[in-house]
């Protein structure tokens, strides 16, 4: 099914106006925020521990961006503009971000900020995560798009034992769900029921997934016996 300028104007209107949106980003980090206590009082503090977090609807709002694709739809997939945004756009954070960040690099624990943004434009994406005053953004920290994220998981799981992933797509946390279509990733997610809101949290996205492409079902009316 094709995407329809209404299509696109509905996602990202709830993405960017909703109270609904804020609420859900902030139930997030708020079981974020316990999840990430209790594992570092299992642990007995935060040596050796990581936080892997997507940055895009995870970390950062990018819903301007969605709003001025909307309405020229070519560039609603053109590369070039989302480049273009890495570089010279002025995203802000999504509710709760900072306070939940802060409080990881507080505990001592490691974080790793795993993303598909474009590893040419990685010193603009430190500037922007720098400029919005999150922790430990180093070059080595900020792992961007290159190797599949299942590979970058595996380099930080040598050094470290990773407590909490976060993202609003499922192959944040798992490289099974990526290129899966969009059945098995139903099947792949209910596999993994147990470590949704355990470590694995999964932020709203309306505007950006497999799912977009799918076939509506709609509910049959039953025949009424003439």
């Amino acid at each position: 099914m094709t995407r329809t300028p209404h299509d696109h104007a509905i996602a990202v209107r709830y993405q960017q106006a909703s109270a609904e949106i804020r609420a859900l980003q902030r139930q997030c980090y708020a079981l974020a925020t316990l999840r990430l206590r209790q594992a570092v009082d299992a642990a007995g503090g935060g040596a050796g521990l990581a936080i892997l977090s997507d940055i895009d609807e995870t970390i950062l709002d990018n819903s301007a961006v969605m709003a001025l694709a909307m309405h020229h739809d070519a560039m609603f997939e053109s590369l070039e503009t989302w480049k273009l945004w890495e570089r010279e756009g002025d995203p802000h954070l999504i509710p709760g971000a900072a306070a939940f960040f802060d409080l990881a690099d507080q505990l001592g624990v490691t974080i790793f900020y795993v993303s598909d943004r474009f590893d040419e434009n990685k010193l603009a994406t430190i500037a922007t995560l720098s400029r919005l005053g999150l922790p430990q953004v180093h070059d080595r920290h900020v792992l961007l798009f290159g190797p599949p994220k299942a590979e970058r998981r595996a380099a930080v799981e040598r050094d470290h034992r990773i407590i909490l992933q976060l993202g609003d797509t499922l192959h944040d946390f798992h490289g099974a769900f990526a290129g899966a279509a969009l059945d098995d990733q139903h099947r792949l997610a209910e596999h993994h029921a147990d470590r949704f809101g355990q470590d694995w949290i999964v932020f709203p996205n309306a505007a950006h997934g497999t799912w977009m492409k799918a076939d509506l079902r709609p509910w049959e009316v039953p025949r009424i016996p003439a």
